[in-house]
């Protein structure tokens, strides 16, 4: 199990992964004993690899508790790999093992001679999903290289391009789309950093020569208004940035390239395969107004009703795909497959989109994140595009709110800017305004200074709805 910071030890250790054989299984710096059990369990781990502290935790010593734990249930051996240094008794110095051998000519014969075939898992990613452990996702040397390489090509990365990697370095956006792996197949360098705080991401995109990085909706945010307050000199170089994770508000992304200076890459895909990007020679409308259409013509993409019915194109659906680099199950989880794949091996995202006339998809929500209110489907997203026209308005959710007569209505969560007020009122006479759908409008405001997020920096709806059915159930006013 690979459990590092974004730092060069990471990028060795998953090359010699990937050229020895050794499967890494891609937990996250924000697990913790609950989730690294579940992994090193399910995947039959025999070895993590950590920081020895991150953020004032102590990453070797739960390293070594979980070393205990597996050893009672195996009875076999479990290694604890420390980058840092600070190297307890029974750790094995990470850094010292990444350096170089002593006869990199027998080296290489010996890794020749004992090469994985291209069918064999390379990686275990990990489910994206909110609710519940996260699922082992097996990609295969062959689909993985693809996935990458591919990447790279849409993303226009060469020999000349310098990839910054601040997002968690184990998930997938910012390992192979491109990310880490497809910038150095096309010969390009890789920067590390441990955070998109944008004060030291713009310095180092600046001495660092970045030309293309990656970044989830949120962070896009961050940089926009410490681009308008501070400058966005520092980002002289900077040629491509792409957004993915989550759906990008139409207002936002057209606020990129006019206040960055880059161009807007959108990215929607999955850890279990398909990925869509809008192309750099795209319209305009077309880059901040859709999310972007299959890198692969070999990739299948479904559109369909409750039914599984296929629905015309600007109409909503379920997002079903199949293709070379997606695979046909989650490891060792015959009853989620059941649900997550149908028979034919069309694999049901839970994402809610239309497409467009053109083949670009437009992500409206997942479709867990419906509101549903009297028998009326809302689209969270949709909602928050709206709200985000307001300028008091710096981050905003909206979320089903339990209701006994309707069953759902529209709450939102709002973060506003400094020195902003942002009201119920206000927001619900700019969405009439606009001419609006009323069943569509928000009716209950939650002001907070954070949105709950999950370990990879999405906001977490599933948090949000706990959160506003408490408050219900407390009594607390409007």
């Amino acid at each position: 199990m690979v459990q590092l910071g974004n730092g060069w030890e990471f990028v060795v250790l998953t090359h010699a992964c990937l050229r020895a054989g050794v499967v890494p299984v891609m937990a996250l710096p924000a697990h913790r004993r609950v989730e690294l059990a579940y992994l090193a369990r399910h995947s039959e781990a025999t070895a993590i690899a950590v920081p020895d502290r991150m953020r004032d935790f102590d990453h070797q010593h739960l390293a070594h508790e979980l070393a205990d734990d597996v050893r009672a249930v195996t009875g076999g051996p479990w290694h604890v790999l420390v980058a840092g240094s600070e190297i307890a008794p029974g750790s094995t110095d990470l850094r010292a093992l990444c350096g170089p051998g002593d006869d990199p000519a027998a080296d290489h014969a010996r890794l020749d001679a004992t090469a994985v075939g291209s069918r064999d898992v390379a990686v275990f990613l990990l489910s994206g999903g909110t609710t519940g452990l996260p699922k082992l996702i097996a990609r295969t040397h062959d689909d993985y290289a693809y996935n990458a390489r591919r990447s790279a090509e849409v993303a226009g990365v060469g020999p000349d391009a310098a990839y910054l990697v601040s997002l968690p370095a184990g998930h997938n956006f910012p390992l192979a789309c491109p990310g880490i792996l497809g910038t150095l197949l096309a010969g390009g360098r890789v920067v590390m950093l441990p955070s998109p705080e944008p004060v030291r991401a713009f310095a180092t995109i600046a001495a660092e020569g970045v030309t293309h990085t990656a970044v989830v909706p949120a962070v896009a945010g961050r940089w926009l208004d410490h681009a308008v307050e501070h400058g966005a000199g520092d980002l002289e170089t900077l040629r491509v940035l792409q957004v993915g994770g989550a759906r990008l508000a139409d207002e936002l992304a057209r606020r990129i390239k006019p206040v960055l200076g880059a161009d807007l890459q959108q990215v929607f895909g999955m850890a279990e395969g398909l990925l869509n990007f809008t192309r750099l020679d795209d319209p305009e409308e077309v880059v901040c107004t859709t999310q972007g259409r299959p890198m692969c013509p070999d990739d299948e993409v479904r559109l369909v009703d409750e039914s599984d019915h296929d629905v015309p194109d600007g109409e909503l659906g379920s997002l079903l795909t199949r293709g070379p680099y997606t695979p046909r199950g989650y490891y060792k989880a015959a009853e989620q497959n059941a649900r997550a794949f149908t028979a034919d091996g069309w694999y049901r995202s839970g994402d809610i989109c239309r497409r467009t006339a053109d083949g670009n998809l437009i992500v409206e929500g997942r479709d867990k994140d419906m509101i549903n209110r009297g028998g009326e489907k809302i689209s969270a997203e949709e909602v928050e595009n709206l709200v985000y026209q307001l300028p008091g308005v710096a981050q905003v959710a909206a979320v089903a709110m339990p209701d006994p007569d309707l069953g759902e209505r529209v709450c939102l969560y709002v973060v506003p800017r400094p020195g902003a007020t942002v009201t119920l009122d206000e927001i619900r006479g700019s969405m009439e305004r606009i001419g609006i759908a009323r069943f569509k409008l928000p009716e209950r405001l939650v002001l907070v200074d954070e949105l709950a997020a999950t370990k990879v920096g999405k906001i977490d709806k599933k948090a949000l709805r706990a959160d506003i059915a408490e408050r219900l159930d407390a009594g607390a006013p409007a």
